[in-house]
């Protein structure tokens, strides 16, 4: 009896994490080595980013005229910004084995980021191998050399950063991670109620002012040159999700994935959960109805009301609620817009 009851202490009690995630980390990256060794190479989007890149160094600043063989650059600056920097390490993008070393160096910082954020919520530890279990994101960092791998961490930067109260470097990370990949946008409605409940609602907005100065201040160059192009290529709303990428939806057939009733049955079925998460978790700290919440939106509450919301805005808090607005997505392959 006393080995099962230290097992499921172990497997439940978060002081143990403390020692249990460097073993995951140095098993994990064991995995990390053999997957560079023995899996070949993914070619899908690399040779593309880097031609972009070579015509953004080369001086095109108009962003519908930045093409690769995959097709035009759909990504916001930010994404130009580290491209262009893995061009100079990896030798112009030629040097692959280069460029696997440093995504899988991303891939253990975004790990270690992951682990803290979860530490802080205090999450049990039987949680914790299940984050290094995943083909695909092994796939995504170090076989095909996606940009995801970045937005990734810096949204949970972000999360790191928001825990501890950190505001503004949470908001600038959060905003350079949105303008490397747009998807980042689908967390934004549980970072605002974060940003309003643990702030208050004038410190809430200066931080949205905060991440849109460094929107234009990443895109100054292409919007100086052409406005309408780099909004339009970068933050393409309309862009459609092609059926062949679609995780969860093979089942309807392509054609009713495509049509225009099934992408708006998807995105109200996305404002619908929303809706749900902010009436029965993210308003919770309020301790009133939605209506009433939002109400103090426009009638502020006293400075010791606020004082108690903002205690309420816990790590844990924090951590589901912007993971909560992602698997939402996720789940309806809303998560892909944006490319």
């Amino acid at each position: 009896m006393d080995l099962i009851r230290t097992c499921v202490d172990i497997a439940s009690n978060p002081k143990h994490t403390v020692w249990i995630c460097p073993l995951i980390f140095l098993a994990d990256a064991a995995l990390c080595g053999l997957v560079v060794w023995k899996i070949p190479y993914t070619e899908i989007d690399w040779k593309a980013y880097m031609q972009q890149v070579s015509q953004y160094i080369a001086g095109e600043r108009d962003y519908t005229k930045l093409y690769g063989d995959t097709g035009p650059l759909v990504y916001p600056a930010a994404h130009v910004y580290i491209y262009r920097l893995l061009h100079y390490l990896t030798n112009e993008g030629t040097d692959i084995r280069v460029a696997q070393y440093i995504f899988v160096a991303l891939y253990w910082s975004t790990l270690a980021l992951v682990m803290q954020c979860y530490r802080q919520a205090k999450v049990p530890p039987y949680v914790f191998p299940l984050l290094i279990l995943s083909k695909r994101l092994h796939s995504i960092f170090m076989l095909r050399l996606f940009n995801d791998g970045f937005a990734v961490f810096f949204l949970f930067l972000a999360i790191f950063c928001y825990q501890r109260r950190l505001w503004t470097v949470g908001s600038l990370a959060y905003s350079f991670g949105l303008g490397v990949k747009m998807s980042l946008l689908l967390a934004l409605p549980a970072v605002g109620v974060v940003l309003w409940q643990g702030m208050g609602r004038d410190r809430a907005l200066r931080q949205a002012v905060v991440m849109g100065q460094l929107q234009v201040l990443l895109g100054y160059p292409f919007l100086a040159a052409d406005p309408r192009s780099y909004l339009s290529r970068a933050f393409e709303l309309s862009r459609q999700f092609l059926f062949k990428w679609t995780v969860n939806w093979r089942f309807v057939g392509e054609q009713t994935f495509l049509s225009r009733p099934f992408s708006l049955a998807l995105l109200g079925a996305h404002a619908a959960l929303l809706t749900a998460f902010l009436a029965t978790r993210w308003l919770k700290p309020t301790d009133a109805s939605p209506v009433r919440a939002i109400q103090q939106l426009i009638n502020l509450p006293t400075e010791e009301k606020r004082n108690k919301i903002a205690r309420k805005i816990t790590s844990d808090f924090t951590l589901a609620s912007i993971l909560a607005s992602i698997w939402d997505a996720s789940r309806l392959d809303v998560r892909d817009m944006g490319g």
